[in-house]
């Protein structure tokens, strides 16, 4: 699948910015006498981006394998304080280039509308004097996987990572729970302030980044710079009331009836995870050998070249899966678009979340395998309300052949259960964070404590009253430091709760006609980012809608089918 080099040569490799200038010189000298001329220009520029991509997303994801090696930070250090800040003013010139020829306006909306767009978007935003900030931002991001990566606990014996201690949270003894829970707090108790600290100097270099692009405050440049021409801020606090309005009642009732099952008045923090009527946790897997295996079977079951996308991947090495010490937070999937095959990350510990998350990538990466034949890089990246679309659909869609992981009936039907459940409960999570983060840069001045206060008034309006957080307070006043999106991926995360949505249409017409739903899954995951937003919605078989009237029509869906 690997993409032909006509611009580079075959053997060439990204070492220092003095053996890439050249090619950079080659692309902003070059006549333009035509559109033709134009165009070839835009697929020389679109290798070049890939080859740099690619090389920039190993060193992203070595640091991230092993956050305490410090020959891979170096590696990925040497690439945004040597080449990242060399590649910015270049950019912006070629982008002049495109945008000043006389022939731009000639190029046809179909495909380049959105391309079009989004170059005009770059270029008003683009400041020099941010160069060497977001430089200073890209090492200050490391800090918090470096952090995070170290934070362990011991029990019996053992030295666990935070995602092997949340799976004993699943365990039916509540004594071993708590024990968990408190541990897991204590130790994180340790890095309240340096996740503050660090958090208060990403704020004030985001801010100055805003300032000098002109803009008020970061929060309105980062929807310039996300390119978010298909909502506005004032969308997003709309939103946030119309989850609350319409998902919070069903939320309280799941919590009622998980507190009768487990025969409590109040659930405690460490009842959240494991199962109300006292059965053992799921367990999908024991390997990630076997996580691969089933993921590529399960997939087969809805399209024989879903699967081989696993396969493939497996192949090439391209999966690091099991939760280790040292090993940065969370899970992504990072598109190779020179090779054309995708890179899944993950902390997997043998869990039903485990299995949500590895079919969510998976979802991602047959999503780029899809685009890959697009002509241009930017064609190939599209927005993360669209991106999350493809990999939450999947989570619904695959759900009847999770069998391929549960030899019990009784087993899956629990699996899908939780999964019916989690498609309700993720919005409100979602927006709360959200609407933190919107708090966080409109006051860019506030200290620590004035953000605790704020993230405990919005805890509040999304309280069901089923929990008690007693003796936890300060716990709750920093539950948001776990987000990693707050620290390295900024106003990345309203979109999971888009998404959310778009998947649960997309599930509603999987149950009533399968084979149009899949079609429609699969013809938007092919138009990559050369359609609005509403549209690629709309291809998909979904609207890209957030009002409370949608909200609830959906929930009550899958509510019916939890029930």
């Amino acid at each position: 699948m690997k993409t032909t080099r006509n611009f580079l040569p075959a053997n060439f490799v990204v070492n220092t910015w003095e053996a890439l200038a050249p090619y950079f010189t080659d692309l902003l000298e070059r006549d333009l006498n035509s559109v033709s001329d134009l165009e070839h220009l835009l697929r020389d520029r679109s290798e070049l981006e890939a080859v740099l991509e690619e090389d920039f997303a190993w060193r992203y994801i070595g640091q991230r394998s092993d956050t305490e090696n410090d020959e891979k930070k170096a590696r990925y250090d040497d690439f945004v304080e040597n080449i990242q800040p060399q590649l910015a003013p270049q950019a912006d010139a070629l982008n002049r280039k495109i945008y000043e020829s006389k022939f731009f306006t000639d190029l046809p909306d179909d495909p380049y509308f959105i391309y079009k767009r989004g170059l005009k978007s770059e270029i008003e935003i683009f400041r020099a004097e941010n160069i060497p900030l977001f430089t200073e931002l890209a090492k200050l991001k490391t800090e918090f996987n470096q952090i995070a990566g170290r934070q362990t606990i011991e029990h019996d014996g053992e030295t666990l990572t935070m995602q092997q201690a949340n799976n004993l949270l699943k365990d039916t003894d509540p004594v071993l729970r708590e024990k968990i829970y408190r541990a897991m707090t204590d130790r994180r108790a340790e890095d309240y302030t340096a996740l503050d600290d660090l958090l208060d100097q990403l704020i004030a270099k985001r801010n100055e980044v805003a300032l000098n692009a002109g803009y008020q405050n970061f929060r309105d440049y980062q929807f310039a710079a996300m390119q978010r021409f298909d909502y506005t801020p004032q969308d997003c606090t709309d939103f946030y009331a119309s989850v609350r309005d319409a998902i919070v009642p069903v939320l309280r009732q799941v919590h009622q009836k998980r507190a009768q099952q487990m025969g409590v008045e109040k659930l405690k923090p460490w009842d959240m995870a494991v199962d109300p009527l006292g059965r053992e946790a799921l367990k999908p897997f024991s390997t990630s050998r076997e996580l691969i295996d089933r993921t590529a079977n399960c997939f087969d079951a809805l399209k024989p070249a879903f699967g081989d996308v696993i396969r493939m991947m497996d192949k090439m090495g391209h999966f690091d899966l099991d939760s280790r010490t040292g090993k940065g937070p969370g899970g992504f999937m990072y598109p190779l678009h020179e090779c054309g095959v995708p890179f899944v990350f993950m902390n997997s510990v043998g869990s039903q979340r485990d299995l949500e998350t590895i079919v969510h990538e998976g979802g991602h990466a047959i999503h780029a395998v899809l685009t890959h034949e697009l002509p241009l890089t930017q064609f190939k990246d599209p927005p993360s309300e669209v991106a999350e679309l493809a990999s939450m659909s999947m989570e619904m869609i695959s759900m009847p052949f999770w069998d391929r992981f549960y030899d019990s009936a009784e087993d899956l039907e629990r699996a899908q259960q939780a999964k019916l459940e989690d498609a309700i409960l993720t919005l409100p999570w979602v927006v709360m964070v959200d609407q933190f983060q919107n708090w966080l840069y409109v006051h860019p001045d506030h200290t620590a404590q004035q953000r605790a206060t704020r993230w405990e008034e919005i805890l509040a309006d999304f309280d069901t009253g089923m929990i008690d957080h007693t003796g936890f307070e300060a716990a709750q006043a920093r539950r948001w430091q776990s987000q990693l999106h707050i620290y390295t991926v900024p106003f990345y995360y309203i979109e999971y709760a888009f998404a959310q949505l778009g998947a649960m249409a997309i599930w509603r017409n999987f149950c009533t006609d399968p084979a149009t739903a899949l079609q429609g899954y699969e013809e938007f995951m092919k138009l990559g980012y050369t359609r609005t937003i509403p549209a690629i919605y709309e291809t998909a078989g979904a609207a890209f809608r957030f009002d409370k009237d949608y909200i609830g029509e959906l929930a009550e869906f899958v509510g019916q089918d939890l029930n």
